[in-house]
């Protein structure tokens, strides 16, 4: 029974840590929106805190609600923030460059070129070289006689 009993008690220490920790924040965030009047349940749920030392069940319950409280509020704000429209996919410099180095060393291989090959001449890493190789053969670009060789179209 005292093997159960202690690790409560710990945990009973540490949520009751952690609401007067979400009770802080929920102050500060309050002191940021001045505007809007502060809920009744905030303030139940800070009486409530503080009984919280005779009953650790209940401590759960207050902990909830002041984070359902916050998390409300954050995700207000989010939206409030994700109001642009979304920006068109480019793909950055370096990848292009990649692109580009590729798709000009197999083009010059009047023969082909192996993965090996090109690996090698651009000291580049497997995944690199596969993504490039995969994405040239998509767009058209380039096309494979066989495993691990590849012609420009």
């Amino acid at each position: 029974m005292k093997k159960i009993k202690d690790p409560l008690k710990t945990i009973a220490k540490s949520l009751l840590s952690l609401s007067k920790k979400v009770e802080k924040i929920a102050k500060q965030a309050d002191a940021l929106m001045p505007s809007k009047p502060v809920p009744a349940a905030k303030k139940t749920v800070a009486k409530k805190a503080v009984a919280k030392k005779t009953a650790p069940k209940k401590a759960v319950a207050k902990k909830a609600a002041a984070k359902k409280a916050v998390a409300k509020k954050t995700v207000a704000k989010k939206t409030a923030a994700k109001k642009k429209p979304p920006a068109a996919k480019v793909a950055p410099p370096k990848q292009l460059a990649v692109l580009d180095s590729v798709f000009d060393s197999i083009k010059r291989a009047k023969k082909g070129v192996t993965v090996a090959q090109i690996k090698e001449k651009l000291d580049l890493n497997a995944k690199q070289l596969s993504n490039a190789l995969y994405k040239l053969s998509k767009k058209g670009k380039i096309e494979a006689k066989s495993r691990g060789l590849y012609f420009k179209k």
